[in-house]
């Protein structure tokens, strides 16, 4: 199962692009964005977005880092791009894709479960998806662990019934025969 921890937030600009990472700029764009960059003068209102876009982009990504840190099995991070007045590229959301596979066993099931809770909630502010992400996660856990005390409390019953059949046997052969038998 692949459970995508995604957050993405728009603070309101007209300057939206979408790319990868792996995506280059043509000639064309770089001589744009060269121009852009050699325009200094930017009005208040574009300083403000442009750092706005910045501690976006710093937020956004430390974000991201703290899923791929938390413990579970996780993708790249991949991001969405904003385009800022001086022409440069702002993460303005991520997603790191999380790989949640049950385990052959409970306690791999368990730890497994752990591991995606822990990735979910890394982040100092966890999006509402991180804790839908959790939240599903813990889900199995509680399955995962419900299983296990099944089986122990199985365990305990069956030798309980071994335990309780053994006496009855040996009550009942020691009255059968009709022997006197010293304890």
């Amino acid at each position: 199962m692949n459970i995508g921890l995604n957050t993405l937030y728009d603070i309101g600009s007209n300057y939206s692009i979408k790319t990868n990472d792996k995506e280059q700029e043509t000639p064309d764009e770089k001589k744009a964005v060269e121009k852009s960059k050699s325009t200094d003068e930017l009005s208040q209102d574009e300083k403000r977005l442009v750092l706005d876009l910045q501690s976006r982009d710093t937020e956004v990504r430390a974000h991201e880092s703290a899923h791929q840190s938390g413990g579970a099995s996780t993708g790249a991070a991949s991001y969405t791009y904003q385009q800022g007045p001086d022409g440069k590229m702002y993460a303005i959301g991520g997603e790191v894709s999380v790989s949640f596979q049950s385990g052959s066993t409970p306690q791999e099931t368990i730890a497994n479960a752990q591991a995606v809770i822990a990735s979910a909630l890394a982040p100092a502010d966890p999006s509402g998806q991180d804790l839908a992400v959790a939240s599903s996660a813990m889900v199995m856990m509680m399955k995962a662990q419900q299983q296990v005390a099944r089986e122990a409390q199985e365990a305990v019953t069956g030798k309980e019934t071994y335990k309780n059949e053994a006496d009855k046997s040996n009550n009942t052969s020691t009255q059968s025969t009709g022997l006197d038998i010293p304890a």
